[in-house]
């Protein structure tokens, strides 16, 4: 029986045609599902209650079709997507795939291969705009290096940054509605990936021309492949304002990229996305940049793996809601220093630092008193496992 917790259109969940269309197979295993065509994709995220598609453009059109092949499928695509009800909230590039890439594409050694990526993400700009999708991630899966002796990271940040001046140019020039979201992941395929955190991409940012037209897409995998907390790395991008899109999914701690369904570890941080998201308001694609396990079939890959990833969100906003709300979880935040917090640091001036210097602050300062951020914090784990509601 449906209920309170099953998605809706009006959720803004989204499927990459990678995710869902992940045939289970990986280094060690061949494939463990039959293909499946992205129309059928489309057609089966819009029967578990999915609001939008994205994708890659190598998900949908072969490397180097023909553009007769090529306007083909993205108008059976654009058609299939319509029929559903759906919508394409993010389009990315494709720059890890095939050989070329090895050493890198914005960042390769060779002038040619830099030219090469640049080209081929004009041309998936331009399929991001035939699909009307607001949002163009980029991720530099292939820029990076395994041995250090190879580059000078310096230089290298200068062709990023170069780079992505040369495709805000390109957008303004095309008077497209576009804007990019920069993806960080500290590593894998590469040894060592440059800009490996949400916060190494934000300062990136602030080094464009036209930083305004460029945000981050974080990754709650990524973030803790690099032992970080996601929510925090959420948090700062909020701040920045710079949260343009955000990929949600599970990982259990600083291993390879395991891209579980959403809520299926780490619980708390889960919790606390979910909850700061909502807290904030966020308007943008609640994206799910996961893969159901190798042992599942295409049944369960909806029916299980897309559908609880949604539902696990809507469970996970409906306790934050109450812990928003209840005078025991807001008590315990206040003893916790919420309010304090909240009030802002003076502005500066020769008076204001005077009165700072002479003030007795030991007398206004109980060094004995705890912050209880024990009781905060199991409060919030009693409500996440349903002893309070």
């Amino acid at each position: 029986m449906p209920d309170q917790f099953d998605p809706t259109p009006d959720d803004r969940f989204s499927f990459g045609l990678w995710t869902v269309g992940h045939r289970g197979h990986d280094p060690f295993g061949a494939p463990t599902r039959p293909p499946i065509e992205p129309e059928e994709i489309t057609a089966r995220l819009a029967e578990v209650g999915a609001w939008g598609v994205a994708l890659h453009d190598e998900d949908l059109i072969p490397y180097g079709a023909e553009r007769q092949e090529r306007d083909r499928i993205v108008k059976r695509f654009r058609d299939a997507v319509r029929s559903a009800g759906l919508v394409v909230p993010m389009t990315t590039v494709n720059l890890f795939t095939q050989p070329v890439f090895r050493d890198g594409a914005f960042t390769a050694a060779d002038p040619a291969v830099r030219r090469h990526a640049l080209a081929k993400t004009m041309a998936a700009i331009e399929l991001a705009a035939e699909l009307e999708a607001p949002v163009f991630v980029l991720w530099g899966g292939r820029e990076g290096i395994e041995s250090g002796a190879a580059r000078d990271p310096r230089l290298a940040l200068e062709r990023y940054r170069e780079a992505l001046d040369f495709l805000c140019e390109f957008v303004r020039s095309q008077q497209l509605e576009l804007r990019f979201a920069l993806e960080a992941k500290p590593n894998e395929p590469r040894g060592h990936l440059y800009l490996p955190t949400t916060g190494h991409m934000l300062h990136f940012i602030s080094t464009l021309a036209h930083p305004e037209m460029v945000g981050v897409n974080p990754e709650m995998a990524h973030e803790a492949m690099a032992g970080l907390s996601f929510h925090q790395a959420v948090g700062q991008a909020l701040w920045a304002g710079k949260l343009f899109h955000i990929d949600l999914n599970a990982q259990y701690g600083p291993r390879y990229d395991q891209d579980f369904r959403f809520g299926a570890e780490d619980l708390k941080e889960a919790f606390l996305t979910v909850a700061l998201l909502e807290r904030a308001g966020y308007q943008g694609a609640r994206h799910f940049d996961c893969r159901a396990y190798r042992s599942e079939d295409d049944a369960d890959v909806y029916a299980s793996f897309a559908l609880g990833c949604m539902r696990n969100y809507k469970i996970l906003a409906s306790k934050a809601r109450v812990f928003d709300g209840d005078p025991e979880f807001l008590e315990a935040r206040r003893e916790a220093g919420a309010e304090q917090l909240s009030e802002p640091t003076p502005p500066y001036s020769q008076q204001e630092a005077d009165r700072i210097r002479a003030a007795d602050h030991a007398a206004g300062i109980d060094v004995g008193r705890g912050r209880r951020h024990e009781r905060a914090d199991q409060l919030m784990v009693e409500l996440i496992l349903g002893a309070a509601e």
